[in-house]
């Protein structure tokens, strides 16, 4: 029996409802959080698998490329070190260098130790990095649609978050003016994404100085996910919010190593900027971090230091899946548009009448593809869906011939 609707009361009547009962409290953030959609899918997958359906899984965006061969001998010779099963505790001053020369030899921008930190992926990051610079009752600003965790962290704390609109007339970028004044006022944080996940936006410099100009003018902390910039496939390689002039005075960015060198399993992150929240963010870790293992620190110094073909070779892949797959789901009658950057495609829902959920599950029975539904991105995805670009040339082809035949259907 589902009793939520008793947690608008008073929290002393909840707790002694519940006692009564003989039935353990769930908090209301538990209690009125739904399943994460991938997971309803990968256990459709699964029940679809053990018939005998060859399933084309286009959903989580996890590299089936590679890492490094450099990385992974890096990695497999220190494994084999007893030294570096202990905690860490800090960064060792050959990751702060890497970390320091890649920034400034792939944005231009310098960093100190004192503004950088690593963690447990940027997913990892943005579920506690509202600990640090919001209380209950604060207001954070993200866009709609967006990836989950930039409004279900500041949840987390019990911070509010206001949505902002991210309409494809716009590029898919933040338009600063439409946000009202007296929400700009009350906010405390803005969470930004360029190269974006699951739209593929892309943000120029011009945007990120707007980004600072109006965070200074309200006092706002921006919070930039830079986990796409290497896989830019068309124009000026992507950039960093960090690289705008005073960036650093506002906010922080998040780079990740998930994607451009295929290292999501051993979940590579860094906070960089501002000194200032760089440093809240660390004594508050300091209760319950005990660093990446040594491990990920010498996968991390390979990565950065070493050759850098493998980037170079994850971008060009990823282009070429792009053009092949959208070339042909616009010859199977498919008019979809070309995602500019990420490892995603993002298209409109191209049957009229059908949500985003309706059009993935039914595609799914259907033709054996899985893409996402633009709702499990927030109300601004709705009436759209988002492939990610994890097969290979042959098997894109594939998807879209079977897409072409399930359109057909609605013709």
């Amino acid at each position: 029996m589902n009793y939520n609707f008793i947690i608008r009361d008073n929290p002393w009547k909840i707790r002694f409802f519940f006692c009564i009962m003989g039935i353990m409290y769930i908090s209301k953030l538990a209690s009125d959080t739904g399943a994460n959609i991938l997971q309803e899918l990968e256990k459709r997958r699964v029940e679809l698998v053990a018939k005998g359906v060859d399933i084309i899984n286009l959903s989580v965006g996890t590299p089936d490329r590679p890492p490094a061969e450099h990385v992974m001998q890096a990695v497999q010779k220190a494994a084999g070190e007893p030294k570096n099963y202990k905690y860490t505790l800090i960064e060792p001053p050959a990751l702060i260098d890497a970390v320091q020369r890649w920034y400034k030899s792939r944005y231009g921008v310098d960093i100190s130790a004192d503004e950088m930190l690593s963690i447990y992926g940027t997913q990892e990051g943005f579920t506690h990095i509202f600990h640090a610079l919001c209380d209950p009752g604060d207001l954070v600003i993200t866009g709609t649609p967006a990836y989950p965790i930039f409004s279900f962290g500041p949840l987390m704390t019990g911070a509010r978050v206001y949505y902002t609109p991210l309409l494809p007339e716009n590029k898919f970028l933040i338009d600063f003016d439409s946000i009202p004044q007296e929400i700009a006022r009350k906010a405390r944080v803005i969470v930004v994404c360029y190269p974006s996940n699951p739209l593929g936006a892309v943000a120029d410099m011009a945007f990120y100085e707007r980004l600072v100009a109006f965070a200074k003018k309200y006092d706002i902390a921006v919070i930039h996910d830079n986990a796409y910039s290497e896989l830019v496939h068309d124009g000026e390689p992507g950039g960093s919010f960090l690289a705008a002039p005073g960036a650093k005075d506002v906010g922080i960015e998040f780079n990740s190593l998930s994607k451009s060198y295929n290292l999501t399993g051993l979940r590579i992150s860094f906070a960089l900027g501002s000194a200032r929240i760089i440093g809240a963010f660390k004594k508050l870790r300091s209760n319950f971090d005990y660093g990446l293992s040594s491990l990920d620190h010498i996968a991390a110094i390979s990565a950065l230091t070493g050759p850098q073909d493998v980037v170079e070779g994850n971008r060009e892949a990823y282009r070429q899946r792009r053009d092949v797959f959208c070339a042909a789901l616009r010859g199977n009658g498919w008019e979809v548009p070309m995602t500019p950057a990420s490892m995603f495609t993002w298209f409109p829902v191209p049957v009229k009448g059908l949500t985003s959920d309706h059009f993935c599950i039914d595609l799914l029975e259907k033709t054996g593809v899985i893409c996402v539904p633009g709702s499990s991105f927030g109300e601004g995805g709705e009436g759209w869906v988002r492939f990610a670009l994890t097969q290979d040339k042959t098997r894109l082809e594939e998807a879209a011939a079977r897409i072409g035949g399930y359109l057909r259907h609605y013709s």
